[in-house]
């Protein structure tokens, strides 16, 4: 099993299940609260290592109380906290999360904080982290400029290379052309290429552009659509499962930690697109994001019983 580094972000989510979604100046009575661990950069890492891969997790907290619980959520999965660097001056990141429980849809409010502050010292000190990497799985939650050179690091020591390019966001040109992998959702590839995704057809589509840009491989997240996952060669589309979804809130999350877990595994490309699939599928069937990623011997068994 190889190495994967997560760099990103951690968040302590605060989830309030409503029977609807609220409208400008409307008061719902809620019909649940929870708080636990989450961000994007996080929850992959915890997918990742439950699934079973030397995941590390490189993130920067607030010095406050809230950071306490990723050292604990870390701890829990067997993962090192030695790459959790914390920020005297900002509070940790937080995401204000609204599932409507008749659907399962969410609604996510991402405040920052020290997700957004890594600078020169932070990585001096995490030069070490980078020297291990074979596989960096990073996204958009941190500061721009720091994702970029986390990038262009890894790629200097060698490293495979996938961005989950959520919260969308523009970035530099440049860095299309180091990425092996690129991982958004249908909004955020629409963003990206300017095509709108209604279809597997249309997510496509939208990876030809995305190979126009220098991206070696395309896997588009389609929602109830499934999954499509593009080399320039050829495409394959894989369908969701049928479970009861509870929660969608990390089911990308849950599919990117899956993915590169699979990679790391020796696993081929289109191969691990199926075991992400699965880890994404299992994940929206509990509450939460990173409480809710599946360990491995769950996965087995649900791709003995139904794939």
């Amino acid at each position: 099993m190889k190495n994967i580094l997560v760099f990103g972000s951690f968040n302590v989510d605060l989830v309030s299940r409503t029977p609807h979604m609220p409208l400008p100046g409307e008061t719902v009575s809620g019909t649940g609260f929870s708080m636990g661990p989450g961000g994007k950069g996080f929850n992959q890492c915890i997918a990742a290592g439950k699934a079973g891969a030397n995941a590390i997790m490189v993130a920067k907290t607030g010095n406050d109380s809230f950071s306490d619980i990723a050292i604990k959520k870390l701890n829990e999965v067997n993962l090192t906290t030695d790459y959790v660097i914390k920020e005297e001056t900002l509070p940790t990141g937080t995401a204000i999360i609204m599932v409507e429980e008749t659907t399962s849809q969410n609604v996510i409010v991402v405040n920052a904080g020290a997700n957004g502050s890594f600078n020169d010292k932070d990585f001096e000190y995490l030069a070490p982290a980078f020297e291990n990497c074979d596989y960096l799985l990073t996204q958009l939650e941190t500061n721009i400029d720091a994702m970029e050179r986390a990038i262009k690091i890894a790629k200097e020591k060698g490293a495979t290379v996938i961005l989950n390019p959520a919260p969308v966001k523009e970035f530099s040109d440049e860095i299309y052309g180091m990425l092996d992998v690129i991982t958004p959702n249908e909004i955020e590839a629409s963003i990206l290429t300017g095509i709108e995704i209604k279809s597997p057809e249309d997510a496509l589509l939208a990876s030809k552009v995305f190979f126009e840009k220098g991206v070696k491989k395309v896997i588009i997240t389609l929602g109830k659509m499934g999954v499509l996952a593009a080399t320039p060669e050829e495409y394959k589309v894989f369908s969701n499962y049928d479970v009861k979804v509870v929660d969608t809130t990390g089911a990308g999350d849950a599919f990117n930690g899956g993915f590169v877990s699979a990679l790391a595994d020796g696993k081929e490309f289109f191969d691990a697109v199926f075991f992400g699939n699965i880890v994404s599928n299992l994940a929206v069937s509990k509450k939460g994001a990173a409480d809710a990623m599946p360990s491995r011997k769950e996965i087995d068994e649900f791709i003995k019983n139904n794939a």
